[in-house]
């Protein structure tokens, strides 16, 4: 878990954008492994988002590409 104290300070606009588009990368990737690897562990659509906490479309629509690229050599 990330110890959100440890995050800069709003304040310094520069530092905390940048670690927002750090956090989102991070976060970003996560999902993706997490997805890829729900989808080889046989879970449906419907079950990836009610774990992210969206619809199934919302969810396949964002993530569908992984199915596609872990069928690629």
């Amino acid at each position: 878990m990330v110890d959100i104290s440890s995050l800069p300070d709003p304040e310094d606009p520069e530092t905390a954008l940048a670690a927002v588009i750090a956090l989102r990368r991070l976060a970003d990737g996560l999902e993706r492994r997490a997805v890829r690897s729900a989808l080889r562990q046989g879970w449906s659509w419907a079950r990836i988002a009610q774990a992210l906490g969206v619809t199934k479309q919302a969810a396949h629509k964002r993530l569908s590409d992984i199915v596609a690229s872990d069928d690629s050599p």
